[in-house]
């Protein structure tokens, strides 16, 4: 039986990350275990910036966004002599085991640390829903809904204005975000590096919703690092009868309290976490597939293939 546990967040931060943090100290505590915060990643794992949680420290943050131990990128984790300080870090404080919220990055320094001797469990928390092994990851939800509800809004003063909006989400390596706001908003055109993107194309399709259909607006959602959304903007007003607009939302899709789903996600997911460590289980992280909270390795995680978003695509093209 281990006695101590740490949990730490690493990336990018995403609402639903507390929540977690809650429910691993809250049920390892109620388990029998001591938990311990390591605060600001791997980083501070490395520097031993780590500390006891109770459940005190914990409370009234379930509805917080961001998280309350910090989060940081240390690339120099891959490298095995950090890695060993981080190690020496956790054995000098009888740290036995450690829970991991983060992304694919986090969950190879979760591997790794398995390794060598430290088990570890990766919770999927990003907002951008690109773990494959899990239907949604912690965080996804909250900023899917912050993103419907500002193309919402944007719809409402583009109509009045014979405008396209052109509104870039995040989520590059996984159009989720863009393809679910897209199809939840009514939005004429969506661009993912799924769906590929073709400039010449959009312009038609802007010129024929404009002359033929007698649009008052159309909205185009797009998936970050595709393409300059200002330039493009710039080309559809000069090309089209519509006025182009761009709006990059940024880090405003990380922030803000966690949606409900998020936050009984992240409890579940926690509370699955501690059962696995208490069974001497690492290497493993977990997900949610067809509404059933389970364990998955991660070696087989970090090399599943992106799963095919083709049906949501074909449900988009066949409502247009």
């Amino acid at each position: 039986m281990i006695k101590r546990i740490g949990i730490l967040t690493s990336g990018g931060d995403s609402p639903g990350m507390n929540a977690a943090i809650r429910a691993v100290t809250r049920v390892g505590i109620n388990s029998g275990l001591e938990v311990f915060g390591i605060y600001n990643g791997y980083k501070g794992m490395v520097e031993g910036y780590i500390e006891p949680l109770t459940k005190e420290s914990v409370s009234d943050i379930v509805n917080r966004g961001g998280t309350i131990l910090g989060s940081a990128r240390l690339p120099e984790f891959k490298d095995e002599d950090v890695r060993k300080k981080a190690v020496k870090q956790l054995q000098k404080r009888g740290i036995e085991a450690v829970v991991v919220i983060g992304g694919d990055g986090s969950y190879r320094g979760a591997l790794e640390l398995t390794h060598m001797g430290i088990n570890c469990i990766g919770l999927p928390g990003t907002i951008d829903n690109d773990i494959t092994c899990t239907d949604y990851t912690i965080g996804f939800q909250t900023a899917l809904e912050t993103i419907v509800d500002a193309v919402d809004k944007l719809k409402d003063t583009s109509n009045s204005h014979h405008r396209c909006s052109i509104v870039e989400v995040m989520g590059n390596r996984c159009g989720d975000l863009a393809l679910w706001s897209g199809i939840a908003t009514g939005a004429e055109i969506i661009v993912t590096s799924e769906t590929g993107f073709d400039e010449q194309e959009i312009l038609d399709r802007l010129r024929d919703l404009d002359l033929i259909r007698k649009k008052k607006h159309a909205i185009i959602v797009i998936s970050e690092k595709i393409t300059d959304v200002h330039q493009l903007a710039k080309k559809i007003s000069l090309n089209t009868g519509f006025s182009g607009r761009a709006t990059v939302l940024g880090h405003i899709q990380r922030g803000g309290s966690p949606c409900p789903f998020d936050r009984m996600l992240a409890s579940q997911m926690g509370e699955k976490a501690v059962d696995l460590l208490m069974q001497g289980i690492g290497g493993q992280c977990v997900s949610i597939r067809e509404n059933v909270v389970q364990a998955f390795p991660i070696e087989k995680a970090l090399c599943m293939p992106a799963e095919s978003r083709k049906p949501l695509t074909n449900l988009f093209e066949r409502l247009g």
